[in-house]
């Protein structure tokens, strides 16, 4: 064996461990040992707690800003970027999203897909109505999967439970790490609810039935903590109370510890949401808040904060001649959505913006940028992003602005962050860099469509299913179409039964058709896409809000 000088051993161990640390900085990456030091110099910064430095540097050491202001200087170990033309904000947060929580498995399903059995034999109750169930437990780390967020800006995301009645517990995490334990900021933060009934054949098979279901398990919890409460104090000649792990994880929301977040959209669903927080004296945060602006007032003297969509209802192709009007309430919903936030704050209601499922990521900031355009100042709708989003999610002391000793999450662009021109260059997460990639070009709310027209019309005639992304729900239907020239006609199968296709019509622009569904209520869902092949995709509008959907047709 040949015998090598130990000075070049040495040498070739140095070239070895600079070679590793520059592989790691490229992928964006945390190294195993040793620090990742930056500085940032001659820089805008956006601290949002403490006002603006035109001209400073920040200093970034082992994923904690370490020093920030005019006169900070950049230690000798740090690698020196030249923030001339640059400005700095605290990371983006996102207050609402599904994010590294893995779609459902395909079986028998309840509410959005929840498997009908339970899932554990310390429960009494059916998936779908399993609160004890935590985001923390399922989140799939990997940071490849989050380059779109943070091309957006986003470093940081709350992130729950995709499915059921009760969700389960959300989390707040952090987009980077290799495992779910470097991601996640706050393991647990709310509880989380939404009203859509499980699947025929379940109980609750109604909005009556889900209501009703939520009262009486929060009853059921309230009973089990006092009987605990009883049998601790003295168990001699008491009957063990039965403990039951779903109505166990309930016990911090009616003793209101742990917030309820209820998704709610429309005037009615928030009524009866903050109904139920005034019934039983829970900390509520209402999810989506699309007619929020409605309750204003209500929500201030409740205190009850809003995590605000901002996926603002917009035309996702060109109109097609042969379709209806759209109808006046969904004209008015889209010229009322970005003036929510503004009415929230001369209400004096807190809130934070979060993505709502929009399809296109790359909005996230653009439609932030349309709210102030709408009655809200620049500095609120930042916060909303930003302190006023780590505030309500319970974050603040270690995120939301720049400060020395916070975590290192920092979006860095190149020009003002809402005007049209602005382009997020880089985002630190945890003190890692990652450079942000060409991402599909953000798109204002208009009325009006876009992109290249196909040559000719679709054959979309078939049996599809559909998967529609409801924020933190997933509702899966299948539409069995007849297509005659221009013409669709059909049914489109649900947990509320079945409706007949209305005002159906292709063209090569894409496709459009109305169902009315009787949930209660009887309310118009719109949906509009395109279709390609044997796939399709596109928006859902309703009353509640709108949402992306996906479908595949049938062999």
């Amino acid at each position: 064996m040949r015998k090598f000088p130990l000075r070049f051993l040495a040498a070739m161990s140095i070239l070895i461990t600079l070679s590793l640390q520059s592989w790691t900085l490229v992928k964006g990456q945390r190294t195993g040992t040793g620090a990742n030091v930056y500085a940032i110099t001659n820089a805008r910064i956006v601290t949002v707690s403490g006002g603006t430095i035109e001209k400073g540097t920040i200093v970034v050491r082992d994923g904690l800003i370490m020093a920030v202001g005019a006169n900070a200087t950049a230690p000798a170990d740090a690698r020196v970027i030249d923030g001339n033309g640059l400005t700095v904000y605290p990371g983006l947060i996102d207050a609402h999203t599904n994010l590294a929580i893995p779609q459902r498995q395909q079986g028998t399903q309840g509410a959005g897909g929840q498997q009908t059995s339970t899932s554990s034999s310390s429960t009494n109750f059916p998936a779908g109505l399993q609160p004890e169930t935590s985001a923390a437990d399922l989140i799939r780390a990997g940071t490849d999967q989050f380059e779109a967020q943070r091309n957006a800006g986003i470093t940081t995301v709350l992130t729950a439970p995709r499915d059921g009645i009760f969700m389960g517990q959300s989390a707040v995490i952090n987009l980077a790490g290799d495992t779910a334990t470097q991601m996640i900021v706050r393991q647990s933060f709310g509880q989380h609810v939404i009203f859509v009934p499980l699947r025929t054949g379940v109980y609750p098979t109604s909005l009556l039935g889900v209501f009703s279901a939520i009262r009486q398990m929060l009853l059921d919890a309230q009973r089990l903590r006092d009987a605990n409460a009883l049998y601790e104090k003295n168990p001699k000649g008491l009957q063990r109370p039965e403990q039951d792990k779903s109505l166990l994880a309930l016990i911090p929301v009616i003793e209101g510890k742990m917030p309820l977040v209820m998704n709610a959209n429309s005037e009615r669903e928030i009524v009866r949401a903050l109904d139920l927080a005034d019934e039983f004296k829970i900390n509520a945060v209402i999810a989506g808040g699309v007619e929020s602006y409605k309750l204003a007032d209500r929500l201030k003297k409740m205190g009850v904060p809003v995590l605000l969509s901002i996926n603002f209802p917009k035309r996702t192709s060109a109109a097609v001649p042969e379709a209806d009007p759209e109808p006046l309430r969904l004209l008015k919903l889209r010229a009322e959505a970005p003036k929510t936030a503004g009415i929230l704050t001369s209400a004096g209601v807190r809130f934070a913006f979060q993505s709502g499922g929009m399809t296109n990521i790359g909005d996230f900031i653009s439609n932030a940028g349309v709210t102030t355009e709408n009655g809200l100042s620049k500095d609120a709708a930042l916060r909303a992003m930003t302190s006023g989003a780590a505030e309500i999610l319970g974050v603040a002391d270690r995120m939301g602005s720049i400060e020395v000793g916070k975590i290192a999450n920092l979006t860095i662009t190149r020009g003002d962050i809402f005007a049209k021109e602005a382009k997020v260059t880089h985002v630190f997460v945890d003190g890692v860099m990652f450079e942000s990639k060409a991402a599909s070009a953000p798109s204002r709310p208009t009325g009006g469509g876009g992109g290249a027209t196909p040559s000719a019309t679709p054959d979309i005639a078939g049996t599809w299913t559909i998967n529609i992304e409801i924020p933190g729900q997933a509702l899966t239907v299948t539409a069995v179409i007849t297509q005659q020239e221009k013409t669709l006609r059909g049914t489109l199968q649900t947990q509320f039964g079945n409706a007949e296709l209305q005002n159906g019509t292709i063209s090569a622009d894409g496709f459009s058709f109305k169902v009315t569904l009787n949930v209660g209520q009887q309310i118009d869902v719109t949906f509009t896409g395109k279709a390609t092949g044997n796939q399709m995709s596109g928006v859902v509008n309703s009353p509640q809000g709108d949402a992306p959907f996906t479908g595949t047709k049938n062999p």
